[in-house]
């Protein structure tokens, strides 16, 4: 083995941990690759051996390669005006292949990820590696090109920002699952009261069809569930898992329509995410609900 194949060995030993960071930063999963391609060329070019802490090493650099990425969304006054959904990952109830895993650990579901898309570029990168990814502050003040008090700083406001606006949600997956079911059930028989029922009072409901669109309070998001669910009767509803989370994905001849994620927290849901933007439903991978 030369040392180019050396080097690529230890590095893919570290894609999955770097992928699911880029993930978190940019909520996008091409753009994700990227800034994970982008580390490899920065590796590439390096000299390794003075390398102590190689992990360490690619992770600073996936951060601060998102960092650049996120700044220049802001420049071009992309973030946070136009916030959208985030990528979702789909994938079968019954588990999550290894890939999807580590990108989508610890809880990672789309309402945090569309609340870390209103955090200040830095304030966001702070965040994910101190808190997802417990990188130290100091690593943190070199990525940001501030000192460790401040990159402290830094991600104390975001996490006081996504305490107060990210629900933290119930973990057992049949939980989650039984409280889908009945409100997919409550709103195709029109159920009105027994949607309210199932929603926490602050629920929040975003869909991106395009352009998001954000209803709030559990009478509105009833009645939308309502009006959605007598437009999409006929289509199939597939259970599925949408960032390790009970969700549903509507198809129409095999075609994606929506993808509804939902976030149960106490035994209530608190956040519906809906992905309806027809031209990212074109990209989705979801043939295997179909078999």
């Amino acid at each position: 083995m030369n040392d180019v194949d050396f080097l690529a060995d230890r590095f893919e030993a570290h894609r999955a941990r770097l992928k699911s960071v880029a993930y978190r930063m940019l909520g996008s999963l091409t753009e994700a690759d990227d800034a994970v391609q982008e580390a490899w060329l920065r590796l590439s070019r390096s000299d390794a051996d003075e390398v102590e802490n190689l992990g360490g090493w690619l992770t600073t650099v996936v951060g601060r390669v998102c960092l650049d990425m996120l700044r220049s969304r802001v420049a071009r006054r992309e973030d946070p005006l136009d916030v959208h959904m985030p990528d979702p990952i789909i994938s079968w109830e019954e588990g999550i292949d290894p890939e999807q895993e580590a990108v989508v650990a610890d809880s990672v579901g789309l309402a945090l990820l569309v609340v870390l898309q209103t955090l200040a570029p830095a304030e966001r990168l702070a965040f994910v590696l101190h808190d997802m990814f417990a990188l130290p502050y100091d690593d943190i003040a070199s990525v940001v090109g501030r000192s460790p008090a401040a990159a402290r700083q830094l991600a104390s406001r975001a996490r006081r920002r996504v305490q107060g606006t990210a629900p933290e949600p119930d973990a057992d997956l049949a939980t989650q699952r039984h409280v889908v079911d009945a409100f997919i059930a409550a709103a195709r028989g029109g159920d009105l009261e027994s949607l309210v029922a199932l929603l926490d009072p602050e629920v929040v409901l975003r869909a991106d069809t395009g352009a998001m669109r954000v209803i709030r309070g559990r009478k509105a998001v009833a009645g939308q569930a309502l009006s959605f669910s007598r437009f999409a009767s006929t289509y199939a509803a597939h259970p599925a898992l949408v960032n390790g989370s009970a969700g549903v994905v509507s198809t129409d001849d095999g075609v994606p329509q929506s993808v509804l994620c939902f976030t149960i927290a106490d035994g209530k849901i608190a956040a519906i995410d809906i992905l309806a933007d027809p031209d990212r439903l074109s990209r989705l991978d979801v043939a295997f609900l179909d078999h």
